[in-house]
């Protein structure tokens, strides 16, 4: 089968190539276009993601919810869910944005690790008689965390998020991590239960019983708790906003926050079983991978 020459072809003579295209026929980019895509490339902050700005948000919105916390309840329940709910919101940005990063996932996880553990210690002061469960239970989280995020990049390699666990591994950590559903239930309940308690701590007598003393009758109040100390021996002044706001705490209805408590109770617990189980599965991965780097290093138990 014969082709079509071209005139220079049937002359003899070499066909001109054009210098803007590649050997492929592809456009070629010229130095500046190489220059400016370069540019653009080196420009790029990872700490202006939108996902990462909302982190942000959510430090200060859980920073702002700890200054109201001795004094403002409702303030501070509201600034606190905010900052929680935000969690949800930061994930879908970095989805939506194709803005998931390595610094992005750990921002998030240490945020939600730093609020809980601020919450925590504030009931354990307001509650001093369980002290030891709120220290276990700050321990625990932070903890299972740790050695779960360290063992997924140790083992599962630098860029794998922590979220990404193999059924293989542990079925019930991969339904948590990869079921967004789940996450969210889990997550939210949790949180639900600690404010839950927190706003017990102004209203209910039944947990703190010295609410029912008058601050006339001169008893001690219990040592930690937001709600007791008189109003003059916080505020220099009895009618601001904070006076005002503890006033209200004191006569603050428990009816909602015993049922937010009893319909979280039970979802707060599986989180800390799973915490219990993240943490024995990373150990394990651990020391599979401590067995492997021995055993390449020559440093394996010898059989007599």
């Amino acid at each position: 089968m014969s082709s079509v020459r071209t005139r220079r072809q049937r002359m003899g003579e070499p066909e001109e190539v054009d210098s803007n295209t590649n050997a492929d026929g592809s456009p070629k980019m010229n130095g500046t276009l190489k220059e400016l895509e370069g540019k653009v490339q080196q420009s790029e902050n990872i700490f202006l993601f939108v996902p990462n700005l909302i982190g942000y948000s959510r430090i200060v919105l859980a920073i702002a919810s700890l200054w109201f916390m001795q004094i403002h309840p409702r303030t501070c329940s509201l600034l606190y869910s905010f900052s929680c709910l935000l969690d949800a919101l930061d994930g879908y940005a970095a989805r939506h944005y194709n803005q998931s990063t390595t610094f992005g996932g750990v921002l998030d996880m240490v945020t939600d690790r730093c609020t809980t553990a601020s919450l925590l210690v504030f009931l354990s002061s307001a509650f001093p008689r369980w002290a030891i469960i709120f220290q276990g239970l700050i321990s625990l989280d932070l903890a299972s965390h740790y050695m779960h995020m360290y063992a997924t990049l140790t083992m599962g390699g630098s860029g794998q998020s922590h979220k990404k666990v193999d059924s293989s591994r542990s079925w019930i950590l991969h339904l948590y991590y990869t079921n967004r559903t789940v996450l969210f239930i889990f997550c939210a309940l949790n949180e639900l239960f600690f404010i839950a308690l927190y706003l017990l701590s102004f209203s209910s007598p039944l947990l703190s019983p010295s609410l029912l003393a008058s601050q006339t009758e001169g008893l001690s109040a219990q040592p930690g708790s937001p709600a007791h100390p008189a109003p003059s021996a916080v505020f220099v002044n009895p009618w601001s906003a904070g006076a005002l706001e503890m006033a209200r705490a004191n006569k603050m209805d428990s009816t909602v926050p015993w049922i937010l408590a009893a319909v979280s109770a039970p979802i707060m617990a599986a989180k800390q079983f799973i915490n219990v189980i993240q943490l024995v599965k990373a150990s394990r991965w651990l020391a599979e991978g401590d067995v492997a780097t021995r055993r390449r290093q020559g440093l394996g138990k010898k059989r007599a």
